[in-house]
């Protein structure tokens, strides 16, 4: 039983009100009748649709679910046999005559050994292949998993390996099975937002609380959840109301708590997800039982929202299962961490841009009147305004024009955003369609006021705007991109842009900085959403 996994990255409201999502393709699916769930699951377990008990066979979302895992394997095990081929080839050449029966032996053993660590360390648990952190963490598991076997290995039993070797191999073989890992997972994405390759879940919880679940499950394609239906306490279950509003979400009823086993089966569920609070730890257990042996898992929702899966613990006390919340931290080693890769990586890039940034300058200096360079004010951290700094794209005095461009803008909140701009010169649409006149933020990140990754620095006409949830966006510094950047970009809404901000806030961390930095080039060089 997994505890909090979907929850954790739900946001909006729950609300009937207002929310148009998207509508999966209606399941197969007849209006609930108690009488005709009864009737169908006989026809069903006839047909051979419902699974038996433990050892009783069925099991076909378990086997959906085994294919590409066992593909992962297979990729891991070619990438560390190759690996271990350049890395023997490379340190002794071909005719190998230096080399010892024990680098041989360890460059025929090292695919099964990696496999074997990868599988001890949950590296081809289908659940969390393609999406989040969780699969590469394993995966770095099993590299230092299989580091110390053979080190211990070769203490312990005095072989003498080649340092040359295994320093070339091990290193590889992390690089070509992270390597090959990210293709198959940009193939899973475009497969999955595609519509395939998805996991059906059947919805169990109170009609107020599923709204929000579903949306961050649409939100979020790339997780792989397509929603075939809810089942609802008994005392909703009948209410023509909620099934018509749950409906109008594209989230058709589909039952009660005693039908769920029977459901699941009928529309070959992979897993069922249960809103915690919302039915009784006494029927989630006894729900838990009746899925053994189906093939289909039961996750419990926490209910908690935009909270990343890193800042939960588990803990078990007296045999009930409490989820520890790590609190966000502004400050300390990790903020340390997080301030000298920034600078480190803005002034090395200042340096190799170099060529591109002089020659940009250059370009919008003798295309247009003005200066080279814009300075505007931004507020930044703890509501400290600074100077931020980008190539200028606009013509000069285009800040003055604002108010007489109002009627066109096409933002809301306080943002000003409009698509084709009057002010932007010709060369400062190529500017902006790559987000080359961001580029000069390097120098804003050098010297502090920035970072490379973070909320969107806003104006102080904006701030002077924010509610109070919106405050905590100045916890943290501005960064020259964010999750705003590569989520959208300026087809953002107001609401979407604070929300993605205040995730960030909330669940920011070095590794979750990398990955964007990688995710906003290739937004970049697709020149989505910028004007």
């Amino acid at each position: 039983m997994y505890v909090g996994g979907l929850g954790a990255a739900a946001g909006g409201t729950t609300s009937f009100v207002g929310q148009a999502p998207a509508v999966d393709a209606p399941p197969r699916q007849a209006p609930y009748e108690r009488d005709q769930i009864a009737s169908r699951a006989a026809s069903g377990a006839a047909r051979g649709l419902l699974s038996t008990p433990a050892g009783g066979g069925g099991g076909r979302p378990s086997a959906r679910r085994r294919r590409p895992a066992g593909r992962v394997a297979a990729l891991d095990f070619a990438a560390v046999a190759t690996a271990a081929a350049v890395g023997y080839l490379v340190r002794f050449g071909f005719a190998a005559s230096s080399a010892l029966p024990s680098d041989l032996v360890v460059a025929l053993a090292l695919p099964f050994a990696w496999i074997v660590a990868g599988a001890a360390n949950r590296a081809y648990d289908a659940r969390f292949l393609g999406s989040g952190t969780t699969e590469f963490r394993s995966l770095g598991r099993t590299f230092l998993a299989v580091v110390a076997t053979l080190a211990f290995v070769s203490y312990a039993g005095g072989l003498e390996i080649a340092r040359g070797f295994a320093v070339l191999t091990l290193p590889l073989a992390l690089v070509l099975t992270a390597g090959l890992r990210y293709l198959t997972r940009l193939r899973l994405v475009q497969r999955r937002r595609a519509g395939q390759a998805m996991e059906r879940v059947l919805l169990v919880g109170r009609a107020a609380s599923l709204p929000a679940l579903v949306a961050a499950m649409r939100r979020d394609p790339a997780a792989g959840l397509q929603v075939v239906g809810a089942c609802l306490p008994s005392d909703e279950a009948d209410d023509t109301s909620l099934r018509t509003a749950l409906a109008g979400l594209g989230l058709p009823v589909l039952g009660g708590l005693d039908d769920v086993r029977d459901i699941a089966a009928l529309h070959a569920t992979d897993s069922v997800a249960v809103v915690a609070g919302d039915v009784g730890s006494g029927s989630v257990r006894t729900l838990g039982w009746q899925l053994e042996g189906t093939g289909t898992e039961l996750v419990v929702s926490s209910g908690l929202t935009d909270i990343d899966g890193h800042r939960l613990h588990l803990q078990s006390v007296g045999g009930a299962p409490l989820l520890r919340l790590d609190p966000c931290r502004f400050t300390g080693g990790r903020h340390l961490v997080k301030t000298t890769f920034d600078r480190v990586v803005a002034l090395s890039a200042i340096v190799v841009l170099s060529p591109l940034l002089i020659a940009v300058a250059v370009l919008v200096r003798c295309t247009s009147r003005g200066p080279a360079l814009y300075l505007q004010e931004r507020i930044g951290r703890n509501g400290r305004s600074f100077r931020m700094v980008k190539f200028r794209s606009m013509r000069t005095g285009a800040h003055d024009e604002v108010a007489q461009l109002t009627g066109a803008n096409e933002a809301d909140g306080p943002l000003f955003k409009i698509p084709d701009d009057p002010r932007v010169t010709s060369v400062g649409k190529w500017l902006r369609r790559f987000s080359v006149d961001e580029l000069p933020q390097l120098f804003n990140v050098v010297a502090g006021s920035m970072s490379l990754v973070g909320p969107r620095p806003p104006l102080p006409s904006e701030v002077a705007q924010y509610e109070n949830d919106v405050q905590r966006r100045l916890l943290v510094k501005p960064g020259l991109t964010g999750l705003w950047q590569v989520s959208g970009r300026s087809d953002l809404s107001w609401e979407d842009s604070v929300r993605l901000d205040l995730h960030y806030v909330e669940n920011w961390s070095l590794a979750l900085d990398i990955q964007l930095l990688f995710k906003t080039a290739l937004v970049v060089v697709k020149a989505k959403g910028a004007y």
